[in-house]
């Protein structure tokens, strides 16, 4: 996946198949993408800490079984 070379975009974490990465907005809003390799994601704020909540519950119980 491409990196990152806007000072108003950082990549959050660069794994083998998936990006995440946050830009920001004129007004400086955040907004985070998640590079799937044949998708692109993006969410506001609130919705990327719902996705990561999402994934931290996945993984408690994943943990379980």
């Amino acid at each position: 996946m491409a990196e990152r070379d806007n000072p108003k975009e950082d990549t959050i974490l660069l794994t083998e198949n998936f990006e995440a990465w946050v830009s920001y907005e004129e007004d400086d809003e955040p907004i985070y993408h998640l590079d799937t390799g044949r998708a692109t994601l993006h969410f506001f704020h609130e919705e990327w800490e719902e996705l990561r909540e999402l994934f931290r519950e996945l993984d408690k119980q994943s943990k379980k079984k």
